[in-house]
């Protein structure tokens, strides 16, 4: 059985807890959760993939058990969720290694991307958008408009975001067999979302999600330029990033490989065994 360690280590003065799994010397794949959720996500995948790769994945500032500071006193934005990344890869002494990223973890990934360029040697995107072809607009309206205008009105029609209802459907919208989703998942998300002034924080991030489709130009420049080998994982009946934002990586590196399963959001959860196969035979084409 491969162990899994549960660690954390400070950055800026944060706690940044993680999960780490296989050898010390093998080639470094870091896993960067979405919304509403943390690390946990990976519980699963972990060792499934620890066989072939060190596996690191942290729980982003605000969500998992990182450290959760008030809105007063963290500028809950992309831009800050990745400077705190970069310094945790700093503080892991990682030189190289290949993004897995979902919801949140994309915005986040492609800033580590641009800023150190020779880093990142690979991409897998599992539901994690980079071109304006993935945005579901049924489901992004309220989030513009928010991000326009953060009025009481606009607040209000986010907020439900942060409730029971729209978490549990995060998870098991798309899914053919919704009994395959162990309710623990949502369950758990719910806990932490519910920890005092995090629906500040969870509202921050929501008006500033707007700033990463003004990055999209220079990180698909990225792509173009190295051509790194990127792995497109998607559920394809998800209701936020729909599948387009799979297939459009392909404009800018041709030789993405496209999967797309009948599922939602957390694909994770409905489907692991068949992406954590994909992961480990793409791996090894390169």
């Amino acid at each position: 059985m491969v162990m899994v360690h549960h660690r954390t280590v400070q950055v800026d003065g944060l706690d940044v807890f993680y999960r780490e799994a296989g050898p010390s010397d093998a080639p470094v794949l870091l896993l960067l959760h979405g919304y509403p959720t943390s690390s946990h996500m990976f519980r699963h995948l972990i060792p499934l993939l620890a066989t072939e790769y060190r596996v690191i994945a942290p729980d982003h500032i605000g969500f998992g058990r990182s450290s959760a500071p008030s809105v007063d006193d963290f500028d809950y934005t992309f831009d800050r969720l990745a400077e705190v990344t970069e310094q945790f890869v700093d503080a892991l002494e990682l030189t190289t290694y290949t993004v897995f990223t979902h919801d949140y973890g994309a915005p986040i990934a492609w800033r580590l991307a641009l800023s150190r360029p020779h880093a990142v040697n690979g991409v897998i995107s599992q539901n994690g958008n980079a071109y304006e072809e993935g945005f579901v607009p049924e489901f992004w309206e309220p989030i513009w408009a928010y991000a326009a205008d953060a009025s009481p009105e606009n607040e209000a029609k986010l907020r439900p975001a942060l409730g029971r209802e729209a978490v549990e459907w995060q998870y098991t919208h798309g899914v053919p067999d919704v009994t395959t989703i162990d309710p623990d998942a949502w369950e758990h998300d719910l806990a932490l979302l519910a920890r005092p002034g995090n629906d500040r924080a969870q509202l921050a991030l929501f008006g500033d999600y707007v700033t990463n489709r003004a990055l999209y130009p220079r990180f698909h420049e990225w792509l173009r330029e190295t051509q790194v080998p990127v792995l497109a994982i998607w559920g394809a009946n998800d209701e936020i990033f729909g599948p387009d934002g799979a297939r459009a990586f392909a404009k800018d590196v041709p030789h993405t490989r496209v999967e797309l399963f009948d599922g939602g959001h957390f694909i994770l959860e409905s489907h692991l065994d068949e992406a954590a196969q994909i992961i480990l035979e793409w791996r090894r084409t390169f």
